[in-house]
């Protein structure tokens, strides 16, 4: 009995010296503080993520690319489309809040976020039905002088709310029935086109106000019964580039009052179209303007349904001659991004590993290096 309360004792004293002993050794309070990121360079990457395993908390991750390091996040909310603005100073997500996360009273909203702090520095709300879909390029877009943002609505009637952002309010709401995604012309800042169920494409202009003024649809390019073409597309001034599911690219152009097409040719030869290679992926093309050369995600195999597919190769064509230049590692890519400039690098969303891979772009894509375990379910990058 003595020597259980000598041990209770001791034990006793060894803990009063302990607190004592931490009590001296305090540590200093963090205060938390917002800090800049770095300079951004040519490879900064903006990646969206829907987070589909928790979609109300859908997230934008900001990652330097050169050194392929995790730099910030932005929150994206429910179902948000982000976009950098044309000067890279802001980056607009519009997005919906409900009252109690997942149900109650739904508030949209533009969010308009610093890109080098990332902070939230204001909103402007808009109305609640914009299309809570995943992300794509077009589905929220700004014009070329910075002045609109075009936000896609489904209702599931197709509409565009065009938020003026100067003067930081909705201007108006242009209907776009049978239409979808938003395609800004680079010559004309109150000029957008968008592609039609019926392989058409309808260009809209709008005035000062944001109201429509002209409304043109064109003659069909693609037939959507025997060859639809993938909704994302890649710019270059008026120039988009899109391809289709069985493998033809199509060249639009968009300056004009109404849209008009080149001649679409293959990707493919008839080995390989018979061997089943397609495209495949969400954001599966990218194009490196100054050099004329696009880069498309490819699958071999293909079946009816294998159109999301990630890549098993990545193909570099040349625009001039339409001819395949180089075939690289697919690095299962379900997204492709190209930096622009004399140094270009070329980046592929791995969607089976969730990994982001870098290649050099500057000759035939060459990977040189990975990083791991970025996002959960992104389906579309942006770079700087």
């Amino acid at each position: 009995m003595l020597r259980h309360r000598t041990l209770r004792t001791c034990l006793a004293a060894v803990l009063i010296a302990l607190a004592g002993g931490s009590a001296q050794a305090e540590l200093q309070v963090e205060i938390p503080k917002t800090v800049d990121l770095p300079p951004p360079n040519p490879y900064r990457i903006y990646l969206s993520d829907i987070s589909i395993g928790h979609i109300v908390d859908g997230r934008l991750h900001v990652i330097d690319g050169d050194a392929l390091r995790y730099l910030g996040v932005v929150s994206t909310a429910y179902a948000g489309q982000a976009v950098v603005s044309p000067d890279r100073k802001e980056i607009y997500v519009a997005t919906t809040y409900y009252s109690r996360l997942a149900s109650g009273e739904r508030t949209d909203t533009v969010d308009i976020h610093d890109a080098q702090t990332l902070a939230k520095t204001g909103e402007i709300v808009i109305p609640p039905i914009h299309a809570q879909a995943l992300n794509y390029k077009g589905i929220a877009r700004t014009s070329a002088d910075g002045r609109w943002l075009y936000v896609l609505n489904a209702t599931p009637a197709i509409s565009v709310t065009v938020v003026d952002l100067k003067a930081k309010k909705v201007a108006s709401q242009i209907d776009i029935p049978g239409c979808w995604i938003v395609l800004p012309a680079a010559s004309a800042a109150n000029r957008f086109s968008t592609i039609c169920g019926d392989g058409t494409m309808l260009t809209v202009t709008h005035d000062d106000k944001g109201e429509p003024t002209d409304q043109q649809k064109s003659a069909a390019f693609f037939n959507p019964d025997v060859d639809p073409v993938f909704i994302h597309g890649e710019q270059d001034g008026d120039t988009y580039r899109f391809v289709s599911y069985g493998g033809d690219l199509y060249t639009a152009h968009v300056g004009g009052a109404v849209a008009s097409f080149e001649p679409k040719w293959s990707l493919l030869t008839d080995k390989e179209r018979k061997a089943g290679w397609r495209p495949g992926g969400y954001q599966l093309l990218a194009q490196h303007n100054a050099s004329g050369r696009v880069f498309v995600g490819m699958h071999d195999g293909a079946k009816v349904g294998s159109h999301k597919f990630p890549a098993k190769e990545i193909w570099t064509f040349d625009l001039k001659t339409g001819k395949r230049i180089a075939r690289s590692p697919g690095s299962n890519a379900i997204a492709l991004a190209v930096s622009q400039g004399d140094k270009p690098r070329l980046f592929a969303y791995d969607g089976m590993k969730g990994a982001l891979a870098a290649y050099d772009a500057a000759a035939a894509p060459k990977l040189i290096r990975r990083m791991e375990g970025v996002g959960e379910s992104p389906s579309l990058m942006e770079l700087q």
